[in-house]
């Protein structure tokens, strides 16, 4: 492909740019989807769906890059392009990442794609991001990544039950009472005595389960003053498809 001027050159590479992040675009939706789905199959204990989706979801990643080079070799014959075309596609791939949500991870699919393309004696930091080109101090999580919640306000036993109402799983815990008992037995075994609770003292719960075969698992960290203390409770099914427990 011939490039005749300075405009062709920016409008080419912002054209790659697009195909770039549409690849990625695509990879992330169906990535969420599936995980969406991960709760619906947990609920259900359709453990063989789990093995199943486990498996595809190990080759998301690679087969989104796949289709993502195979489209820009067919559109825009990347082989006959000058490698140091890859600095302009970079700069018009970070205009095009201005507000996106997911900022380094798109950067790092790029990163991934541009290396199958590329050839090796031109991997070089001018084509590739090698730190993230956009911040992400300010991006926040639509809907938020993590939910807070106030055991100096509300009480510890409280705000347990209200982080496991906001779940909101379809299936009910065999016995929430029991299952409260073992997590503040749990608590007082890791928490000195006699600990003073600071004034920003809270437990960070993410907002999604961790689904990992047939469990799913509580993300979280406890904050007092500068202590953090992460933490991963487990949820199995009491009675298959009908009750939880801790």
């Amino acid at each position: 492909m011939q490039l005749t001027s300075s405009d062709l050159r920016g409008d080419l590479a912002l054209a790659i740019a697009r195909a770039l992040l549409e690849g990625f675009s695509k990879h992330y939706r169906l990535f969420r989807q599936s995980s969406r789905e991960a709760k619906q199959r947990f609920e259900s204990a359709d453990w063989a769906a789990v093995r199943r989706a486990h498996a595809e979801r190990i080759l998301f990643y690679d087969e989104r890059v796949r289709e993502t080079v195979e489209r820009l070799q067919s559109e825009f014959d990347t082989e006959s392009l000058p490698d140091a075309l890859w600095q302009d596609i970079k700069l018009q791939y970070v205009g095009l990442l201005t507000n996106h949500r997911q900022p380094e991870l798109a950067e790092t699919f790029f990163n991934t794609v541009s290396c199958k393309i590329l050839h090796r004696t031109y991997y070089h930091n001018d084509f590739m991001f090698v730190r993230p080109a956009v911040s992400t101090e300010y991006l926040e999580g639509d809907p938020p990544s993590y939910r807070s919640y106030y055991p100096l306000k509300d009480g510890l036993r409280a705000v347990l039950r209200q982080i496991l109402r906001d779940l909101e799983l379809h299936l009910p815990f065999a016995d929430v009472d029991r299952d409260l008992r073992f997590v503040l037995r749990a608590v007082r075994a890791h928490i000195p005595r006699g600990i003073r609770l600071e004034a920003n003292n809270q437990i960070q719960i993410l907002t999604s389960l961790f689904f990992r075969n047939r469990r799913a698992y509580l993300i979280g960290k406890v904050i007092n003053g500068s202590i953090e203390q992460p933490f991963a409770i487990p949820i199995v099914h009491e009675v298959e498809g009908r009750s939880l427990c801790l």
